[in-house]
């Protein structure tokens, strides 16, 4: 028999931005009664998040804390005429860290899992089961909206956690190894070292294309690994996913594709990086500001939420050029001469544009000098004028 489940606040979809938000407003408010609802079996999907330690301010630091499974203080990047090391702090966390934290964060009761929903409003969830949970106010966190409304590339990848037979003597992450065969777009290999003999390894793409050729790239990685002198005992976990890169499009109706009076978060609402496609920093701000909201109500959810990923697309305009410049501008198998470029600028620069918070002079350095793509090109990418 269908039941009505009443509380403050429902947020559906328990991945990063969900799970975030939960966390924070029970943090700032322990007396609201939360339900975060997710359709499958396990929070946060099979997934590994990592983020510098300046993407996320000081003040919001604590929110993550909890969260971080490894953790290095450089990381290295690698290109045909280019290899640096950095220091910047670099963080990883794990999905199934994430449910393990988030659960044991929140009251018993609060997390829903396995719970398919049928429709959602601005103060009501109606789930597949045919139980209604009825709130205050609703947050949409499942994910994106119609992309058709976004001029997009990709990021796409596919990583193995390796468990290797012997040490891979690998001492921080590589961020980026782009000395690898160029193909399908600008191609590196992503490495994060989590123990002497095992290593997560990353085939990833910037791409024309979202579809994933998961047994090409896993034959990649196979071959990465034996270049490398690795002997792979067993793949312990496995990921796979398509990241937009937007170039442009009509936000408002992308936020209307996801309802138009419910207020959303995450993927649904925007909030990534428009060159990486990276959506960690963003969760965590905007769970900050959820958690902060003068009002839980539905519509005062909704236009806190729109005007904050409305005033971010639009500031975000520098980036979506850039990705015009990569994707418009330079030929498939020379994309990685602007990374090389941009790696070779200033680390307090680099960690300004991954937080996506570059500044005037940031951005003036960043345009500055020979472009790695043809002058016509890059004028024509930009202006859309052919």
């Amino acid at each position: 028999m269908s039941a009505t489940i009443s509380c403050d606040l429902a947020i559906v979809g328990g991945g990063l931005a969900g799970g975030l938000i939960a966390l924070a407003v029970q943090r700032k408010h322990p007396e609201m009664r939360l339900r975060l609802i997710e359709g499958s079996a396990h929070l946060g999907g099979n997934h590994l998040w990592s983020f510098f330690a300046s993407d996320v301010a000081p003040a919001d630091r604590w929110l993550v804390a909890p969260l971080i499974c490894h953790q290095w203080t450089r990381y290295d990047v690698a290109f045909p005429g280019h290899a640096r090391t950095l220091n910047a702090f670099y963080h990883s966390i794990d999905s199934r860290h994430f449910e393990r934290v988030v659960t044991s964060a929140l009251p018993e009761g609060t997390v829903l899992t396995g719970r398919k929903l049928l429709a959602a409003s601005s103060t009501a969830v109606v789930l597949a089961d045919g139980d209604r949970v009825q709130a205050r106010g609703v947050i949409d966190c499942r994910g994106a909206g119609d992309l058709a409304t976004l001029d997009l590339g990709w990021q796409k990848f596919l990583g193995r956690e390796l468990v290797l037979a012997g040490p891979h003597g690998v001492e921080r992450p590589i961020v980026m190894d782009a000395t690898v065969a160029q193909s399908d777009g600008y191609r590196f290999v992503y490495c994060l070292p989590f123990a002497p003999e095992r290593i997560f390894v990353e085939d990833t793409y910037y791409s024309d294309a979202p579809e994933i050729d998961a047994a090409s790239l896993g034959a990649r990685i196979d071959a990465y690994a034996a270049a490398r002198g690795w002997t792979i005992a067993k793949a312990a976990r496995e990921e796979s996913g398509a990241l937009p890169v937007a170039m442009g499009g009509d936000f408002e109706s992308y936020w209307r594709s996801g309802g138009h009076n419910v207020a959303k978060a995450g993927m649904r609402a925007g909030l990534f990086h428009p060159l990486t496609g990276y959506s960690l920093p963003d969760a965590v701000r905007t769970a900050a500001l959820v958690a902060g909201a003068a009002s839980f109500e539905g519509q005062a959810l909704h236009d806190l939420l729109h005007a904050h990923a409305r005033r971010l697309w639009r500031e975000r305009g520098f980036y979506r050029m850039l990705a015009k410049l990569l994707f418009k501008a330079a030929e498939p198998e020379e994309r990685y001469r602007i990374l090389e470029r941009f790696y070779r600028l200033d680390e307090g620069l680099i960690g300004r544009f991954y937080a996506a918070k570059s500044n005037l002079g940031d951005k003036i350095r960043v345009m500055t000098g020979k472009p790695p793509v043809p002058i016509g090109r890059a004028v024509r990418a930009i202006t859309g004028v052919e």
